[in-house]
This record gives structure tokens, C-alpha cells and sequence, in this order.
């Protein structure tokens, strides 16, 4: 199935045997709803492609967003929107069941380096403005590119450096917390279809936050047994004399 290719190219492999207990498949299902939602309803996102609680690798879930086209730069707004989506399963976690968990652990280190890249390496604030700050070092050991980044500056801008990082990653978590509590139905809405149909296709989600009925599933057709027998037992009857198959015995 050319779908299930492609999405095991950009989602990684399912690990379906991998057993989850109820409680996991409920915070799963509200961390990915959180990203999802966040994603489509704070401007700046690509388009949602697909969200699934199905564990691929060592996530227990995934949200993947496609562009509609090829993109190379992003702008200031396009990467504050990431921040926001990134944090967006935490704040479901946080808004929903009171609690956090150690589910949101690559978001953050996703969330903050996106941050440090828009104070130190692309200008991207008004307090620091357009200079880099910690030159990247690289160096080849083992036949291996390792980068390390070096400190240039001093105590002060460091400080201001942690300050705007604080600044980027709180505003955003607060752009998060308000659109989920804003659209706390829609959150709970594709949660629970997520609980139903563990995987959601953007059409899906869309009727999901409208509250409107999923579309049905084309039914996949499976040979009843009986037939798959027959069908064999067909393949391997020996040829006759003349090369062509013998018939089937009348019933």
C-alpha cells in the first residue's frame, strides 16, 4: 500500500506489538490532539498531514505536518508557530490530566533549540539584534563531523541570552495554553477519536474539530479461507501434457 509506505518514510516504522497501558494511550491520544490542534489554529504551521498514537521508534505517538510546497527559509513567525506546536502536547498534558510526564521530553529539546537559534545564530530579537553569538566549532574524529559551540561573549550577554530564550519559550507556551483552553471541546473531540481510530488523517481531524461525524473507512475486502484453499490447491495443480493447467474437477 503506497500510503502506508509513504507514511512509514515520514513517520518512522509502527512498533504495534509495543504494549501500552490505558492510562499511556489516554495521555498519548491528548499529547498528539495537543500538537495537532495547536498546529492548525496558530497561524504560521504547515498543514497537518496526519496524527497517530501508534508508538513509531521511541515516540507513542506522532504529528506530522507537510508543507505545500518546498521551503528553505522560514521566517520569525514560521518558527515561533513550531515553537508553539512543539510545546502544544504538554500544555494537553497539563490542561487534561493535571499532571505532566516525561512524554514532552524531545518537544522541549526541540522547543529550546529552536529558540537558541533565533537568539544566537539568526538575529532574530530586537534586545540582541542581528549578531551571532557562540561560534560553531567543528572537528573530524573517527571519520566523524562533531560541532561544539564556543562561548565568544561575556557573562552579561549570556544572561541576556538565557533571558530571551525564557522570554521566546514562555510566550509561546502561553500562545499554547490559551488556544487549547480556547478550544477545549475541539482538543477533547480529536482525542477521543484518536482512541478510536489510533490513526487520523487530515480530513479526519478537520471533522473531528467541527464536530461532525468521521467519514466512513473503505472496507478492506479479505478472501474468505475457504477460498484462499482453493485458490492454492488451483496454483498447484500440475500441468496436463499440453502445457496448459489441468480444469478444475466439476462440482
Amino acid at each position: 500500500d503506497f500510503e502506508m509506505a509513504k507514511d512509514k518514510v515520514l513517520m518512522g516504522t509502527e512498533r504495534k506489538s509495543m504494549v501500552m497501558s490505558e492510562t499511556e494511550r489516554r495521555t498519548a491520544a491528548w499529547h498528539e490532539a495537543g500538537h495537532t490542534l495547536v498546529g492548525m489554529l496558530v497561524d504560521g504551521n504547515d498543514p497537518v498531514h496526519k496524527v497517530s498514537i501508534i508508538p513509531r521508534g521511541a515516540a507513542l505517538g506522532v504529528t506530522m505536518f507537510l508543507p505545500q510546497e518546498d521551503r528553505h527559509l522560514m521566517t520569525r513567525k514560521q518558527t515561533l508557530a513550531r515553537i508553539a506546536m512543539a510545546l502544544g502536547g504538554r500544555v494537553a498534558e497539563e490542561l487534561v490530566f493535571t499532571e505532566i510526564t516525561t512524554g514532552a521530553q524531545d518537544d522541549i529539546k526541540r522547543a529550546t533549540g529552536m529558540a537558541r537559534s533565533m537568539v544566537c545564530e539568526h538575529g532574530m530579537t530586537d534586545a540582541l539584534g542581528p549578531i551571532a553569538y557562540g561560534e560553531q566549532e567543528e572537528s573530524i574524529f573517527l571519520g566523524r563531523e562533531m560541532a561544539s559551540r564556543r562561548d565568544d561573549y561575556s557573562d552579561d550577554t549570556a544572561r541576556q541570552i538565557d533571558k530571551e530564550l525564557r522570554k521566546i519559550i514562555e510566550e509561546q507556551y502561553s500562545l499554547a495554553k490559551r488556544t487549547l483552553e480556547e478550544n477545549r471541546d475541539a482538543l477533547d473531540r480529536v482525542a477521543e477519536a484518536l482512541l478510536e481510530r489510533e490513526t487520523l488523517s487530515s480530513e479526519e481531524i478537520r471533522c473531528a474539530i467541527k464536530g461532525e461525524p468521521l467519514p466512513e473507512r473503505p472496507k478492506v475486502l479479505i478472501p474468505r479461507w475457504t477460498d484462499k484453499r482453493r485458490e492454492s490447491s488451483e496454483k498447484k495443480r500440475p500441468a496436463s501434457i499440453f502445457g496448459a493447467p489441468k480444469p478444475a474437477p466439476s462440482a
